[in-house]
């Protein structure tokens, strides 16, 4: 469970704040809007305290498939996550989409202010199907 916990917890605590500011998608066009979308949706889906739209809508499905291994789920890990989470901003710098073959990944270098300290960071997301998901830190 700590472990699978781990694995999420900095997807959710270094790129995403709760009670924070709206992450800016201006300044995307085409795909690379998409991306910033998703992490502005993830944002949002973190204010609100909605696991289930964290793990469903999200979060990768090999993320969830190893949440869900824990006692409780993908939905109760998120939870005990977003208990821990503490208020701070982040902004989206950059977007890079990289196409290897029919896989359609992307990396976001973000920016975030935590605890009063500026953090460069970045995000990796995958698509799966229609939808950009975020598949870990990059």
């Amino acid at each position: 469970m700590r472990t699978l916990a781990l694995l999420c917890a900095p997807v959710l605590a270094t790129s995403l704040m709760a009670c924070a500011k709206a992450v800016s998608t201006a300044g995307f066009k085409g795909e690379d809007q998409e991306v910033a979308k998703t992490i502005s949706n993830l944002q949002a889906d973190v204010t609100a305290g909605d696991e289930q739209k964290i793990c469903a809508n999200d979060l990768a499905s090999a993320i969830v498939a190893r949440l869900n291994a824990a006692p409780g789920g993908c939905k109760q890990v998120i939870k005990n996550q977003l208990a821990e989470l503490e208020s701070y901003d982040v902004s989206i710098q950059s977007v890079q989409v990289t196409a290897q073959g029919t896989r359609r990944t992307a990396s976001a270098r973000v920016k975030s202010v935590y605890s009063g300290r500026t953090r460069p960071g970045s995000l990796s997301l995958v698509k799966e199907g229609a939808r950009w998901k975020v598949s870990g830190l990059g």
